[in-house]
C-alpha cells in the first residue's frame, strides 16, 4: 500500500513538474495582441514605430512626445496585455521633458517574433540604440516595472544611463518560482531566469527602486533581496499598503518618480 501511495505521488510529481516546463511560457507571459492595422488613441502626442530586429522580428514601439524634449525613458513594461495598459506611465515623464519610448514584446499587441530570454534582451537594445541616436547617457532613463524590471537591468548592466529605474522588481525568476512551489529545481527547468540581483551589480548608473508592501505579485520580499546588490547613491522607495497594480494611485510612487526627472 505505502509502495502504491509513493508512486502515485511520484507520478503526480512528475506529471505537474512537466506542465510547468512545457507551459512556461504561457505561465509567464499574458500577451493582448492587436490586429497590425490597429489604431492607437492616446491623449497625449505620440509616435508609433516599427523597428526590424532580424527577419523573424519587428517590435512594435510608441514614443510618447514632449515639449522641448531634454531626455529619454526607455520603459519596459510588465508580463501582461500591451502598451496601451502601461502608457499612463507616461505622464510622469512628458510633462518634464522626457520623451518615454515604450516597446511590446514579441506576441504583444503588434510585435511579432520569438519570445526568449536572449531575445527580449536583444530586443531592449535596439530601443537603447534607437534613444541613444537622439540623446546622450546621460539624458536616458532605463525603467522596468514587475516582468520588464529583469529586462532593465540587464540593459543597464551593459549600457550607460543617468539612473535606472524598477518599479516592483524580483529578485530572479528562479526566487519567483521557489516561492510559489518549492519543490522543484527551477534552476534546470526555467528557460526564463531573468537574474536582476546579478545584473544590478555590474550597474554604473543610480538605481531606484519602488516597491509595495502589500504586493502579491512580486512579493515585497523580493524586491528588498536586491538591496544587497546596491552601491552608494542607490535607493529602496517603500509604499506601505500599496499592492502590485496599485501603486500609481499612492502620491509617494508620483512624488517619487516625477521627483527624479524634475
Amino acid at each position: 500500500m505505502f509502495r502504491k501511495v509513493l508512486t502515485w505521488i511520484l507520478v503526480v510529481y512528475v506529471l505537474v513538474g512537466a506542465l510547468l516546463y512545457f507551459f512556461q511560457k504561457k505561465l509567464i507571459f499574458h500577451p493582448t495582441v492587436l490586429a497590425a492595422d490597429y489604431v492607437y488613441h492616446y491623449d497625449v502626442p505620440f509616435q508609433e514605430m516599427n523597428i526590424r530586429v532580424n527577419s523573424k522580428t519587428t517590435i512594435n514601439a510608441v514614443l510618447f512626445k514632449a515639449e522641448q524634449p531634454k531626455g529619454i525613458v526607455v520603459y519596459f513594461h510588465g508580463n501582461a496585455r500591451n502598451i496601451s495598459n502601461y502608457a499612463y506611465a507616461s505622464k510622469y515623464f512628458t510633462k518634464y521633458g522626457y520623451e518615454v519610448l515604450m516597446m511590446d514584446y514579441p506576441g504583444f499587441g503588434k510585435s511579432v517574433g520569438p519570445l526568449t530570454e536572449d531575445d527580449l534582451y536583444a530586443d531592449a537594445l535596439q530601443m537603447y540604440q534607437l534613444a541613444r541616436s537622439r540623446f546622450s547617457p546621460d539624458s536616458i532613463i532605463i525603467y522596468g516595472r514587475s516582468l520588464g524590471t529583469g529586462i532593465a537591468a540587464q540593459l543597464a548592466s551593459i549600457r550607460d544611463c543617468r539612473r535606472l529605474i524598477l518599479e516592483a522588481p524580483y529578485y530572479n525568476l528562479t526566487d519567483m518560482a521557489m516561492k510559489m512551489a518549492p519543490i522543484y529545481p527551477y534552476g534546470f527547468m526555467l528557460n526564463f531566469k531573468f537574474p536582476t540581483n546579478e545584473y544590478l551589480k555590474e550597474v554604473r548608473a543610480p538605481i531606484t527602486i519602488i516597491h509595495g508592501t502589500d504586493d502579491r505579485t512580486v512579493p515585497y520580499e523580493s524586491g528588498m533581496k536586491l538591496k544587497e546588490a546596491f552601491k552608494k547613491g542607490d535607493s529602496f522607495i517603500t509604499i506601505t499598503g500599496a499592492g502590485h497594480n496599485n501603486l500609481k494611485d499612492y502620491p509617494l510612487f508620483g512624488d517619487t518618480v516625477e521627483g527624479l526627472v524634475k
